[in-house]
């Protein structure tokens, strides 16, 4: 696969993002918010005048589809001059293949939190590392309900993996402990070893590396085996769908942090509520973090080619510490290639998450 340097193209009237969001596998359920999120940004771009003059156009990729494919397509896409650049929330294995296939050639906006560490020419990242979502969420707990001792469980991949390691090395100056922890593949459905372990341990906290449709099957059977009593999770990849998916009995004691909920009380973000319920009604996809995030995945990308004048990926550099924009989170600032933002640690109140504190 060729990944050689390609100058943007500016015969098009239109500006092409291949928007990367999963529609299949465990973390397909986020896909009808992400898509949702990403209309509605694609609609106020474009009657805000587009990017660079010029009407915007999105072409949905699966980033549930296998990596090899995945890849390919990504590279294909760039390659035939196609697309501008790629948008998307997806799994950190996704992001590991699309990268290689961007760098140096395309702006590529990865929209989630992630482990930390990518340093990829031409990405940028909207989502926050642990040191800002995950170490102030574990001293919210330790500070409000006393959690020093954690299990970790996990699917098997390298967001869960390296975020786990990373957490094992935050710990070393704390008095925060993880006693052990997990890892079950993608869309696995064996969890007795990992309940086990929880149940035998000294833990008070389980803490969540699991996505979507795995995440609510583990806490239905978290529940069913009763350790809901004297426990709390802290989930770090969830929204209001897989709280849908999970049900009302499996949410007691279930908390998360990132950088929108849909209860944050403020302007930008509850004009964006309203207009998102407008917009696609009652029936409308769960309004979540995942989904938002695609949102302002494509502020971030129209805010960077706006201030560079430019697609190109080296006038984009040069100009990004200057780049802000503002959008449901307020206003957004890029620092290097990351984004600096409020964050929230919220609770689970049945199906719905109420925001409890702002994360220092």
């Amino acid at each position: 696969m060729s990944v050689a340097a390609r100058s943007p193209n500016t015969s098009r009237e239109t500006v092409d993002i291949a928007l990367v969001v999963p529609l299949s596998g465990p973390a397909g359920m986020f896909g009808p918010s992400a898509e949702a999120c990403a209309e509605l940004a694609l609609a106020d771009i474009n009657a805000a005048g587009g990017i660079l003059d010029r009407r915007v156009r999105l072409h949905p990729v699966d980033a549930g589809a296998p990596l090899p494919l995945l890849a390919a397509r990504i590279d294909d896409m760039v390659s035939r001059g196609l697309v501008d650049g790629v948008v998307g929330w997806h799994l950190s294995n996704a992001r590991k293949v699309i990268t290689p296939r961007t760098a140096g050639r395309v702006p590529y906006v990865y929209t989630t939190f992630y482990e930390g560490g990518e340093s990829g020419d031409g990405v940028y990242m909207v989502g926050e590392t642990p040191e800002q979502q995950l170490f102030p969420a574990l001293r919210w707990m330790r500070a409000e309900f006393g959690i020093r001792r954690w299990c970790v469980i996990g699917n098997d991949y390298v967001w869960p993996r390296e975020t786990a390691r990373a957490t094992v090395e935050f710990s070393h100056g704390t008095d925060i402990e993880v006693v052990g922890s997990a890892f079950v593949p993608l869309g696995g459905r064996d969890f007795a070893p990992a309940l086990r372990l929880i149940g035998e341990s000294t833990a008070t906290g389980v803490l969540l590396f699991m996505v979507g449709a795995d995440c609510a099957a583990f806490n239905r059977a978290f529940a069913a085996a009763g350790l809901d009593e004297h426990r709390v999770r802290l989930s770090m990849m969830i929204g209001e769908d897989v709280l849908y998916a999970g049900g009302p009995d499996s949410a007691r004691g279930l908390f998360t942090a990132c950088g929108y909920f849909e209860s944050i009380v403020s302007p930008e973000s509850m004009a964006f509520g309203s207009r998102y319920a407008e917009r696609f009604g009652a029936i409308a996809p769960a309004l979540n973090n995942i989904g938002e995030s695609c949102y302002e995945g494509l502020l971030l990308f129209a805010a960077l080619a706006d201030s560079a004048r430019s697609l190109d990926l080296r006038a984009i550099e040069s100009g990004a510490s200057r780049v802000t924009y503002h959008g449901p989170r307020g206003e957004v600032r890029v620092r290097g290639a990351h984004t600096t933002q409020p964050v929230y640690v919220a609770g689970a109140d049945l199906l719905r998450f109420e925001v409890r504190a702002e994360l220092s």
